[in-house]
């Protein structure tokens, strides 16, 4: 693809460190022009003006938009914030996508558990179904479904598609900004009992996809399941953020119901009820096993050892204000 080609990024106006903004300064800083599509154009826009990329503002629900977005690209990332108007807005980009017909490769990001949301999984007695879907979780939430669907609609399109089925990400708000009350006293928060999982750095995740719009042909019509490097309990994940915040944390078991009803319907987010319901699935199905497997295709796909969960900790902005401030007061309560 001649490098006057812009690429799509859809989703650009996530907080730097995010998945999204990463990705598009690895491409810049890799001479690739970038046409960022945002919803508003306000100061995180102006952002990545500065950065270099082109800026598009639109909606991803407005076939016109997305049209205009898509000229003269071939190579497209499609990312969308938690919406009951997922599939929609999938449907859209692949519409537009046929239509303009000479697309290279789609990537899509997609969620982990779609790679045992199978047909056959999905369809089996209920009893066996229940079983498939994680210990506690007797049905999807609407945004894995919606995931699901979009995997079907981009495959019946015809487009070149990459799927990333990303295992949890360490920046996912369950492990840090709703746990950032707790760590202020020293103690972490999760309803995951003794499971095991392994969490996934932004930055690895943007790093793949970078390489894949930059030379699709290898893996198109692929779908990658990744998860982080380091296999951890919640025992060996509070001392992560021991090291990233400078201080004791030690583990306080949640029950799944009590920690959702605390931090979800007890939270702003209880006025979000997609957002909502697809956290607290996601709880249940980490603390059923769900998220317990590995793979080592992310290492292959990044030829090199990928981040740590203290690594993603230590850089994560949250994480570092939290850090600053419990410094700031030892230095104080010092002078006193």
């Amino acid at each position: 693809m001649p490098k006057h080609n812009p690429i799509l990024i859809t989703g650009a106006a996530g907080e730097i460190g995010g998945a999204s903004r990463t990705m598009i300064d690895m491409l810049l800083q890799q001479g690739h022009p970038v046409r960022a599509f945002v919803r508003r154009d306000d100061e995180r826009a102006d952002g990545l003006r500065q950065a270099g990329a082109q800026v598009f503002v639109g909606d991803l629900l407005n076939i016109a938009d997305v049209t205009s977005a898509l000229e003269g690209c071939r190579r497209i990332y499609f990312s969308m914030s938690l919406s009951h108007y997922y599939t929609d807005a999938v449907s859209l980009m692949a519409a537009a996508a046929r239509a303009q017909g000479d697309i290279e490769v789609l990537v899509n990001i997609s969620e982990y558990e779609q790679s045992f949301m199978t047909f056959p999984k999905m369809t089996a007695p209920v009893e066996e179904r229940r079983a498939w879907l994680g210990g506690l979780v007797t049905d999807w939430s609407p945004q894995q479904r919606a995931h699901w669907i979009a995997e079907q609609v981009l495959e019946w399109s015809g487009i070149p598609t990459v799927n990333i089925r990303a295992a949890i990400f360490v920046e996912n708000p369950i492990l840090t900004w709703l746990a950032l009350g707790p760590l202020h006293n020293g103690e972490l928060h999760l309803p995951f009992g003794t499971q095991q999982f392994a969490p996934i750095a932004a930055f690895d995740v943007a790093e793949v996809v970078a390489n894949i719009l930059i030379d699709p042909s290898p893996h198109v019509s692929k779908s990658y399941e990744l998860t982080g490097p380091e296999r951890k309990d919640m025992h060996g994940l509070a001392e992560d953020y021991a090291a990233a915040l400078g201080r004791p944390v030690v583990y306080a078991p949640q029950s799944v119901e009590s920690w959702n009803e605390t931090y979800v319907d007890d939270s702003p987010l209880a006025d979000l009820p997609h957002v909502a319901e697809h956290l607290k699935t996601l709880t249940r199905l980490i603390a059923g096993g769900g998220y317990g497997g590995t793979t080592d295709q992310l290492e292959m796909l990044l030829g090199r050892t990928p981040k740590t969960p203290r690594w993603a900790l230590q850089n994560h902005s949250r994480i570092q204000t939290l850090a600053s401030a419990r410094n700031e007061k030892a230095q104080s309560d010092r002078i006193a």
